[in-house]
């Protein structure tokens, strides 16, 4: 099956009507109505990160997002969860605020005492809101499978932190950038082995067949969350490969439509780009692989369309190539 760039704008048309017909998407929950993004056997998710361009960033309107979007499980990203939880709002963290600014020493000083303000937060809060939150997604159809918070930097006690928060959201795996440094993956992993919680490692187009031996070889606990989009951008190949080699280290994966670097490694619509997404997703079907794949929205959502939409044609297009 081969989608063209029409196909692929009218597959969202009948994708989800029973969300996109209700002005509150909450009303759908009462009508028993509830996402379900498990298509035949596969898990398809999406990270939070995808709703970035969205004009109200709390956890109550992600939840609304990913439901009218017709998702069911995802990987959150920290800026809802936190804030949710009440984290103090100058010190979160959402994704490269301040970029491109002239790094001044006034502002290099607001930013260490912000730092140091979600540090001391981190360290003490308690989880229950945390567990308020996933109850608020578990109740909408909702499950958290990982959320995305932890860096190498952090200190035992935010990494205990990270950690809590895994426990309280029921995810399996927490998920981070893959370090280069041995050290820090042994220290990551010796955590996880503890807390009995994968550290699941994102890579950009650096991945390759050989990106994470050195983690699974320093522990069982730490695991992969590689782009497969990023992978065909990076290497010019199929991800497939590394799906059948390494599908018992993977935790969770990735998934965008990317070209490879002879076609400029262009970030598409799905569909016309160079990533066998449609291949991918069989692989999954056939070998019964239980790790989610995650949708991340990262193509320019067009101007009469929104981010919502656009990850539930992405859905769609999963749905029609697992058919």
């Amino acid at each position: 099956m081969t989608l063209t760039r029409r196909d692929f704008g009218k597959l969202a048309l009948t994708a989800f009507p029973a969300a996109s017909q209700v002005a509150n998407p909450f009303d759908v929950f009462a009508q028993g109505h509830k996402p379900n993004s498990l298509i035949n056997g596969v898990q398809l998710g999406t990270i939070t990160y995808s709703y970035r361009s969205m004009p109200d960033q709390s956890a109550e309107a992600t939840l609304r997002y990913i439901v009218d979007s017709g998702i069911s499980a995802i990987e959150l990203m920290n800026g809802p969860a936190e804030s949710f939880a009440g984290a103090p709002s100058s010190g979160r963290r959402g994704g490269g605020g301040g970029r491109g600014q002239a790094l001044t020493p006034e502002l290099q000083a607001a930013q260490r005492a912000a730092a140091d303000q979600l540090k001391q937060w981190r360290t003490s809060v308690s989880m229950d809101r945390f567990k308020a939150l996933r109850r608020m997604y578990n109740d909408a159809g909702v499950s958290i499978y990982a959320w995305k918070v932890l860096t190498p930097e952090m200190s035992d006690e935010e990494f205990e932190y990270v950690f809590d928060v895994a426990e309280a959201l029921g995810c399996t795996h927490t998920t981070l950038e893959l370090p280069t440094d041995g050290a820090q993956l042994k220290r990551i992993g010796q955590f996880a082995e503890k807390r009995k919680i994968y550290a699941a490692y994102h890579t950009h187009t650096q991945a390759t067949m050989a990106s994470f031996d050195e983690a699974f070889a320093l522990s069982k606990a730490n695991m992969s969350n590689i782009d497969l989009g990023h992978y065909v951008a990076g290497t010019g190949e199929s991800p497939i490969p590394f799906l059948r080699k390494y599908h018992d280290r993977i935790a969770s994966v990735h998934l965008k439509d990317r070209t490879t670097p002879a076609h400029g490694a262009k970030n598409l619509p799905w569909g016309t780009g160079d990533t066998p997404l449609k291949d991918i997703l069989q692989v999954m079907k056939r070998e019964k692989y239980a790790f989610p794949a995650s949708i991340e929205l990262e193509y320019d959502v067009p101007p009469t369309s929104d981010a919502v939409k656009e990850v539930a044609r992405c859905l769609a297009f999963c749905r029609q190539a697992l058919a």
